[in-house]
């Protein structure tokens, strides 16, 4: 019963941003531009709150992707733990891809989320990718030479 319920909301979401995705935005603002701001403590408490609010749904609360909303709309998300994903993207560009939406993501709109936010969630984003165990140690070759 609770899966319908986050898809429905979801549908009402994304035809509420949808319609704003419409408006003008600030993607010159971020062109070429590197990452404004400093993660200060305070910075990524908000940038957590405004993933696990606009976010999480989609991409996941560690952000790999794999969500029933995800599947259910038939999208592959990118998974945001592995550090090779973010890794050929710019800062700029990942504000873009925030603020104007892309494909069926819905923008963050200026009203949702200010600049340094959106700024802070890139910040916060790429450290999904750090925040992962490290993988395991290669097996040791089993064979012995005598």
């Amino acid at each position: 019963m609770f899966k319908p319920l986050l898809f429905a909301f979801a549908a009402v979401l994304l035809g509420i941003t949808a319609s704003s995705a419409l408006a003008p935005t600030q993607q010159d603002a971020a062109s070429g531009k590197n990452n404004p701001v400093k993660a200060t403590e305070k910075s990524q408490a908000r940038a957590r709150d405004i993933y696990a609010v606009d976010c999480a749904l989609c991409h996941g609360d560690n952000g790999n992707g794999k969500t029933d909303l995800a599947q259910a709309m038939q999208v592959k998300l990118d998974d945001l733990t592995d550090p090779k994903t973010l890794a050929n993207r710019s800062d700029a560009e990942l504000f873009n891809i925030i603020r104007n939406g892309k494909g069926k993501m819905p923008s963050e709109a200026e009203g949702r989320a200010k600049d340094v936010e959106v700024w802070n969630l890139i910040l916060y984003v790429r450290n999904m990718s750090k925040q992962q165990p490290a993988a395991p140690p290669a097996a040791a070759n089993q064979g012995t030479s005598e």
